[in-house]
């Protein structure tokens, strides 16, 4: 069988260093393929995070030849393997051995964010009424994996380290489904202008490009909810309506 060399980044805590293997290819393998032949046969102790390796748990993102991608779906015979395949591990996250970075930050945006609040059952059974467009139109994002690929192409997060003011593509999508869903009632525009920095985002689509679920992130998520921060605190005929409409009495 023909063999490839690999150029893989190993160390600790951001020191480190690229090593290079090589090992034998066949038809139908993928990255994650390569880098357990590594581990069984030359580094045992290569640190990696995966599980399904079917693309549907996100948990074996790194960089293949400087483009953030899920190594069990990044198959060999789309990449060039007359030169060695670099893989590295996630930018945009503190790192922590070999091709494993910390995640967890993800998990606490995640929990800042105001959840689902459904407005009250319409119908007498106790249930709800909604149009099935308007049920569609969230399925999409409910389709991440939260392998945060787009976290890590983001240049907000990835070069400028806003990680405290910016809550990166990934929670705008999941924004956007908590605020187009036809129930919820929950506002969450001040939150997105003030705090979680939507405005930073110049819709580069990089974001878009590299999601393995082909979630149309930038024009069907951000660019909407961009649209709605526009609307309620810059446009000015609404800011007008909102000064001289009546206030509501107890």
């Amino acid at each position: 069988m023909p063999k490839a060399t690999f150029r893989i980044w190993r160390g600790e805590r951001g020191d480190g260093a690229w090593v290079d293997f090589e090992t034998e290819v066949s038809e139908g393998m993928v990255v994650l393929d390569a880098v357990h032949d590594i581990q069984a046969e030359q580094a045992a102790d290569l640190a990696v995070r995966w599980n399904c390796k079917a693309g549907k748990c996100g948990s074996c993102s790194a960089e293949i030849n400087g483009m953030p991608r899920l190594m069990c779906m990044t198959r060999l015979d789309t990449l060039p393997l007359d030169e060695p395949v670099t893989i590295e591990p996630m930018k945009a996250f503190p790192h922590v051995r070999d091709l494993v970075t910390d995640v967890s930050w993800n998990y606490e945006v995640k929990k800042r964010i105001k959840p689902f609040k459904p407005r009250p059952p319409d119908a007498a059974d106790g249930t709800w009424r909604m149009a099935q467009e308007d049920v569609e139109r969230v399925q999409e994002f409910r389709k991440c994996i939260e392998c945060f690929l787009c976290q890590d192409v983001c240049h907000v997060l990835r070069d400028h380290h806003k990680h405290d003011s910016f809550i990166g593509p990934r929670f705008l999508v999941h924004t956007a489904g908590l605020e187009m869903h036809p129930l919820d009632t929950e506002d969450r525009l001040a939150d997105l202008k003030e705090k979680q920095g939507i405005g930073y985002c110049n819709i580069t689509k990089c974001c878009t490009k590299v999601c393995p679920e082909h979630i149309t992130i930038t024009d069907n998520a951000i660019i909407p909810l961009k649209e709605r921060v526009v609307d309620e605190f810059y446009d000015p005929i609404a800011k007008l309506f909102r000064i001289f409409r009546p206030k509501k009495t107890e």
